[in-house]
């Protein structure tokens, strides 16, 4: 009972008492993993970004700060009423400057333009989304032609979760969110570690490949 009740708090936080406990976990343990993948994308000055599942908003709030030219745009969306207001509250100033513009819907259907966004970038996420295929077809589609995409994770930490029961089916492992981003378009799909500090982390990069 507990291992269902933690796993949708996790996937989709609720303003409760343990959603509240879950968003503070959440900003403790994704910090490092959302500036590694922050830095691991190359945003650059002029970009449109896009965080998936951004929680509390830590990820957005470093990104935004390497947005510095006027074109530069970053979106957040998150299937949580929760973190989206939580989110809003954190960047309040960026969103009424227009620079930074957040959506409380599902990730497999997502208000965007085709081909809009240069860069996206998610932490602990894919694992708790119904349907990977059709997650990474709705990524693939708001993506520019050679637009880089990275989602960062604690392996050894999620097998461990995953272990009990917490997460639901087998989309946690890798190898499922792999193939589902080759099968919907992307290219040079490939998985790393990552060193940070004494850490050792893992990141997963695709490429948005689309025909003419």
């Amino acid at each position: 009972m507990w291992a269902e009740m933690l796993g949708k708090q996790l996937g989709h936080p609720t303003r409760t008492v343990a959603g509240w406990l879950v968003s503070r976990y959440l900003k403790a343990y994704n910090r490092i993993l959302e500036e590694s993948a922050v830095q691991l994308c190359g945003i650059q000055p002029g970009h449109t970004v896009l965080e998936l599942g951004h929680g509390p908003g830590l990820g957005l709030q470093s990104a935004a700060k390497l947005l510095t030219e006027s074109t530069g745009r970053l979106i957040g969306v998150d299937y949580s009423a929760y973190m989206h207001q939580t989110a809003s509250e954190r960047l309040k100033e960026f969103v009424a400057s227009g620079k930074v513009t957040l959506h409380h819907c599902d990730i497999a259907a997502m208000p965007l333009a085709d081909s809009l966004v240069d860069r996206v970038f998610h932490c602990n996420c894919y694992y708790f989304w119904p349907d990977l295929r059709k997650g990474a077809t709705e990524i693939h589609r708001v993506m520019k032609p050679g637009g880089v995409m990275v989602t960062v994770l604690r392996l050894s930490s999620v097998a461990a979760i995953a272990a009990k029961r917490v997460l639901p089916a087998e989309n946690w492992r890798p190898e499922a969110y792999m193939t589902a981003l080759r099968d919907t378009g992307f290219t040079d799909v490939r998985m790393e570690d990552i060193q940070h500090k004494h850490i050792t982390i893992q990141a997963i990069y695709a490429t948005a490949s689309k025909s003419d």
